[in-house]
């Protein structure tokens, strides 16, 4: 196993994560809260569970929601990545091109002014 500390960055990473997770569960509870505010025929028991599931389904909403957004996130720098490749090449071939009409035009110049 590699006994390297982690980097700087990945340890920024993963406390954003566990921030984001943090707040979104606050906002879960919340949301919780204020949903079974309305529903005053509940027991305290009921609320509770009613609490419980919809801070479940909020934070799984909120998973499928990441997870979303992350795929799509890597099929567009994927994307992105093919198409810099792409015009990093055509531009590389065109200043080839650019420097053999260079050094034609120069030869044939060089030549004729024998």
């Amino acid at each position: 196993m590699d006994e390297r500390p982690p980097g700087t960055g990945s340890l920024i990473s993963e406390l954003e994560g566990h921030l984001l997770i943090a707040a979104t569960r606050a906002e879960a509870r919340a949301e919780a809260v204020r949903f079974t505010r309305s529903l005053a025929w509940l027991t305290d028991t009921q609320r509770e569970e009613v609490e419980a599931r919809y801070e479940d389904n909020h934070l799984a909403l909120a998973r499928v929601s990441w997870e979303r957004t992350a795929r799509r996130s890597r099929e567009l720098r994927a994307e992105y990545e093919r198409r810099y490749r792409s015009l990093r090449g055509r531009l590389c071939a065109g200043c080839l091109l650019g420097t053999a009409l260079a050094l034609a035009a120069f030869a044939v110049t060089a030549w004729s002014g024998r």
